[in-house]
């Protein structure tokens, strides 16, 4: 027999997390909205107004702990009031995040448990080929299926070379060219439209994140903002992360434009989405090749005979060396963190001997 929410994507994966929960009299939910502590809950019962218990809430180590838009949670149903108390979060399938705007340390999810990440980006002024590669770093690392979706092809005048420098960064990662004014978008992503798939759209400010959407719905489900055509950006129509289901059986997830995209824990994803670099880096002569000087460097070799074009190597490196500067962060994070805690634990024994006293 089939589970009631088999349609929002609940798989075996998230059942077999579950059934001793449900032994206990506990519902299965998946998030939809998010706003700081307060929820939207897709359930059986239908939509539902989502709490956290305290103790979730207080023992979580990170906002990172914490319900996001596509997670799976266990809840108390209250379907008189149409609530829901959230006590659990089942363990994510995919994770979809970056690291925190600014100068702390910490990691923001995007969205959770999504099969494919459509990354859009725009074929008008604001094309950027190094942002794309960025953004396949993360998607690879998030465990999801990266598509990409160039946008505005209406507006491209050299559609066929972009979607050759496209091609080349993106390695294997399918990539699709179309516009939301135009072309019926879906067809152009039927193949990918699958019932009970969750996708997640992810991309900066202006690109028409939201307009696809609309396509896909057959009707405004979101807003959307007019680009300045003097710089192509847009407004950050989608100010929110919320889960949509198509009466198709698609189920979408819209994410707010990012003007930046920190990168967090991704030296896997880097490895994937620069294949050819990490490949040619074993053909190396030495171990420790540096990739700058040294004789027999697969790397510089594959420069010099065009194979590798120094901007996608030099991006490689930029990126590789934010990688590191995080790790160290990280560990200074950590570092600190365990102080404050052993330091507030010995203050605790000191307030309890001279309460002996």
């Amino acid at each position: 027999m089939n589970h009631p929410l088999e349609g929002m994507g609940f798989t075996p994966y998230f059942n077999n997390q579950f059934i001793s929960y449900k032994n206990q009299g506990f519902s299965a939910g998946r998030i939809v909205q998010e706003n700081k502590t307060r929820y939207v809950v897709y359930s059986e019962y239908g939509l539902l107004t989502g709490e956290l218990t305290g103790k979730l809430l207080y023992t979580s180590q990170s906002p990172a702990d914490l319900p996001k838009v596509g997670d799976w949670v266990v809840i108390s149903v209250f379907e008189q009031e149409q609530k829901a108390i959230i006590h659990e979060v089942l363990k994510r399938k995919t994770c979809f995040s970056r690291k925190v705007p600014g100068a702390k340390v910490e990691e923001q999810i995007i969205a959770t448990n999504i099969d494919l990440l459509f990354i859009v980006q725009s074929l008008d002024q604001s094309y950027n080929i190094r942002r794309l590669e960025r953004y396949l770093v993360m998607a690879h690392e998030s465990g999801a299926r990266p598509v990409v979706v160039l946008n505005k092809s209406d507006l491209c005048h050299n559609l066929e070379e972009k979607l050759t420098e496209v091609k080349a960064s993106a390695g294997n990662v399918p990539v699709v060219a179309l516009s939301c004014l135009e072309d019926n978008v879906s067809i152009k992503l039927a193949p990918y439209l699958q019932p009970g798939i969750t996708i997640a759209f992810t991309g900066s400010s202006g690109v028409g994140k939201s307009s696809l959407i609309n396509q896909l719905a057959g009707e405004k489900r979101l807003e959307t903002g007019l680009v300045r055509s003097v710089d192509s950006k847009g407004r950050h129509t989608t100010t929110h992360r919320e889960l949509l289901l198509l009466e198709n059986g698609v189920i979408l997830i819209d994410t707010p434009g990012m003007r930046e995209l920190q990168l967090w824990q991704a030296e896997e994803g880097l490895d994937e989405a620069f294949e050819d670099i990490s490949q040619l880096t074993l053909q190396c002569r030495f171990a420790d090749c540096s990739h700058t000087q040294e004789k027999g460097c697969a790397v510089l070799a594959a420069i010099d005979a065009g194979e590798l074009l120094p901007e996608r190597y030099q991006s490689f490196l930029k990126l590789q060396k934010e990688l590191n500067y995080l790790s160290v962060k990280t560990d200074i994070h950590s570092f600190l963190a365990h102080k404050k805690q052993v330091k507030s634990l010995h203050k605790q024994l000191k307030n309890s001997y001279k309460h002996r006293e």
